[in-house]
């Protein structure tokens, strides 16, 4: 049986992105609901940091957030889909 050659995969190296929680010196918020929205997917899902560029810090707080307000009923635990 012959071995077969593997090429040599490239990294692809995505410029890193800023938090926009650090740039504007803010703290996720439970009561904003609008603003959490726009980490959660369309079926309700708390996006990664590597989509949505949050440090670690600001997206530990996050989760925290979005995981009070659906249980205050402002946010959906899941679509309606």
């Amino acid at each position: 049986m012959a071995k077969k050659i593997m090429k040599p995969r490239r990294k692809v190296m995505a410029t890193p992105k800023k938090c926009p929680f650090c740039e504007e010196n803010k703290t996720p918020w439970f009561s904003d609901v609008e603003m959490l929205q726009r980490f959660l997917t369309e079926r309700g899902k708390i996006m990664g940091r590597s989509r949505t560029g949050i440090c670690a810090k600001h997206q530990k707080q996050l989760t925290l957030a979005v995981k009070y307000a659906r249980h205050l009923a402002l946010l959906p635990f899941v679509s309606k889909e």
